[in-house]
């Protein structure tokens, strides 16, 4: 499970001096610590830190703990000599909540009071604001990344940006802790495809492994007929499987499904990316001309395949997968410059939960610009709002290329392909200008929902810049 941190800042000096300050600040952390537990991390509460030494003490836990952020409670004013100790010996992105007990004090209430100690004491429970620009002004001359969520404990639009935060950093840690696979070679010539393998593992932490063809043949030559007809079963589950299709190619898609999951199984892979052609006639031609069905259902998993090579691209997918957003495999189609859209997809694989409507396995006389024949998929992406990631290799290192649209409806090629058509709020000729100038790759991971915050997240506990065109 993902581990964040969490510690509250306070002044000791204010205990002795405001009966119940302390209990009450206390009460306010424990709601937050339980309320960032129930987005499914593992909350490290290192308390109440109130002075210099609990600041080390705090910061040697929260360490030991290897969290992956740490959200910084300030529950009152506290002097910055209590902070930064503490992210300077963590070195992970710090999240300052900045977050009153209520939007509004009952300032007739507090008037009322009469007691001026008392006033103070319930001044001090709501004065959260008070450090901010102290904290801000020694992290940026310490140079400590870190970022505010204001508002107060009942404030939704608050509790969205921290969930934001939460799920950024369960991101990082996946894509830390997954092992892609990369089976076969790139394909000849796409040299925006090629990739520095060293560097996705340097920005991402990805561990990469190295397949080989003649492992998947093993499985594929080890599979039995149960095996392949419980995969035909969950290839007619999942898929609206056309009537066209023969069962000769069903049959040969079901058992080089049944292998691709022993691959994926026997290596532990989240991810993969893969392309061959061997000879004509060649057992290797035969197997990579099955894989897109079998390719589509691990995708479906989360466990997501990027045809071609395109190792960027997997890790695109891979973090559309992680935040739930699904992220299938794409390219540029065509423009339709009357109805201002664009128009992505490709020849496989897809991610099926955000299908518009079910997945269609159709027959291919011919794969464009590649070896043979086969089954594919044909499905649009949900309509609705969508958000496009492209992880891009750049002059100066790794970023995230983001933008978000809406899938609409309206023709698409029925050509045995996904696509779908995109509307984005620049208008189509702007968007696919500004894409472009950013030098991606032709293909990118496609998603469900907008959720180019979160992406934007991601990279600032990543340490790489995002871009987002729209």
């Amino acid at each position: 499970m993902t581990k964040v941190g969490l510690f509250g800042i306070g002044l000791d000096t204010y205990w002795p001096q405001f009966d119940g300050l302390l209990d009450n600040l206390k009460t306010y952390q424990k709601q937050i610590n339980n309320r960032i537990a129930g987005y499914g991390v593992e909350v490290i509460d290192a308390g109440m830190v109130d002075n210099p030494v609990r600041a080390r003490e705090a910061a040697d836990y929260l360490k030991s703990q290897d969290v992956e952020i740490v959200f910084l409670y300030v529950s009152t004013y506290a002097l910055s000599s209590t902070v930064l100790p503490i992210a300077q010996k963590l070195k992970v992105p710090v999240v300052i909540l900045n977050l009153q007990p209520v939007a509004e004090l009952d300032y007739e209430a507090f008037n009322k009071l009469g007691d001026r100690g008392k006033m103070t004491g319930v001044w001090l429970e709501h004065c959260q604001s008070c450090s901010v620009p102290e904290i801000a002004n020694v992290f940026n001359r310490s140079g400590i990344q870190y970022d505010f969520v204001t508002g107060y404990l009942q404030d939704e639009e608050a509790w969205t940006e921290i969930q934001a935060w939460v799920e950024a950093a369960h991101v990082a840690a996946a894509m830390r802790n997954n092992r892609l696979g990369v089976l076969g070679h790139y394909y000849c010539g796409m040299l925006d495809v090629y990739s520095d393998l060293t560097m996705q593992s340097a920005v991402f932490g990805t561990h990469i492994e190295l397949l080989e063809m003649c492992e998947l043949k093993k499985y594929r030559d080890e599979a039995t007929e149960i095996q392949v007809q419980s995969k035909i079963e969950e290839f007619a589950t999942a898929f609206d499987v056309a009537p066209e299709c023969e069962n000769y190619e069903i049959e040969r898609a079901a058992r080089t499904s049944v292998a691709l999951d022993m691959l994926v199984k026997k290596n532990n892979l989240g991810s993969m990316a893969y392309y061959y052609e061997g000879e004509s006639g060649n057992d290797y031609e035969n197997i990579v001309t099955s894989v897109i069905a079998g390719n589509t259902l691990l995708t479906g998993k989360n466990i997501p395949i990027a045809g071609e090579c395109e190792v960027k691209n997997a890790q695109a997918m891979k973090i559309m997968a992680e935040f739930g957003a699904g992220g299938s495999f794409s390219e540029f189609y065509l423009m339709d410059f009357k109805d201002d859209i664009v128009m992505l997809g490709h020849d496989g694989p897809a991610h099926s939960s955000i299908a518009e409507g079910r997945v269609k396995l159709v027959p291919l006389p011919v794969y464009h610009g590649k070896p043979g024949k086969g089954l594919s998929i044909q499905m649009t992406v949900k309509h609705g709002p969508v958000t496009l990631l492209s992880v891009v290799e750049g002059n100066n290192g790794v970023f995230l290329l983001v933008a978000e649209g809406e899938s609409v409806a309206g023709p698409v090629l029925e050509i045995g392909n996904t696509n779908s058509r995109y509307r984005f709020s620049t208008g189509a000729k702007k968007f696919m200008n500004e894409w472009s100038k950013q030098g991606p790759s032709h293909h990118c991971a496609i998603g469900v929902g907008h959720i180019a915050d979160k992406i934007q997240k991601l990279g600032q506990i990543l340490g790489i810049e995002v871009v987002k065109i729209c």
